[in-house]
């Protein structure tokens, strides 16, 4: 039988820390089901989803512990592989913001989706320096699921006065995979 579980950590960007830790799963017969990772700052982060037979997972647990001796921090979250299923039937879209970057962008955007009873099921944000004017230039790629009694017209219309009124273009899409 497997147990899955949510592995995170965060710490100091080096080469090979992606190498590390999936070595140390795989010793104990583990793998990586989905993850995200990323350089932020000086730091690297690693979430990932792990599956890994019942009786190696606390021995695995106990091993990748051992990274917060190398200065990282480790946790970890018990979880099950069918939590996709609370969404079933709900309507994916792919939401793309851009624009001068200001404090507020996301909280604006996410609390009205959270209002509206909209899902995120992931977000990725960054900040570039425009080409010509330097100018901070922020970017929301996100991926939401949307309750199928929901009117598109009615969410999508309030979500893009919330974008206007933060001053941010928005691009909303049916989300394909």
């Amino acid at each position: 039988m497997k147990n899955h579980f949510i592995f995170t950590l965060s710490g100091p960007d080096r080469i090979g820390i992606v190498e590390e830790t999936t070595s140390i799963i795989l010793k104990y017969n583990g793998n990586v089901d989905a993850s995200k990772m990323a350089h932020l700052g000086g730091e690297f982060a690693i979430l990932t989803l792990v599956s890994v037979p019942t009786e190696n997972r606390d021995e695995l647990q106990q091993e990748l512990k051992k990274l917060s001796d190398k200065g990282f921090l480790v946790a970890f979250k018990n979880t099950e592989p069918d939590g996709e299923q609370k969404y079933k039937g709900w309507l994916p879209y792919r939401i793309q913001v851009h624009g001068a970057d200001h404090e507020g962008i996301i909280h604006n955007i996410t609390h009205h989706l959270a209002g509206s009873g909209i899902n995120i099921e992931n977000m990725d944000t960054s900040m570039v320096q425009a080409p010509m004017s330097g100018t901070p230039l922020f970017t929301m790629n996100a991926v939401v699921v949307v309750p199928p009694n929901m009117s598109y017209n009615t969410w999508n219309t309030q979500l893009l006065k919330v974008c206007d009124e933060v001053n941010v273009n928005c691009d909303i899409t049916p989300y394909m995979g």
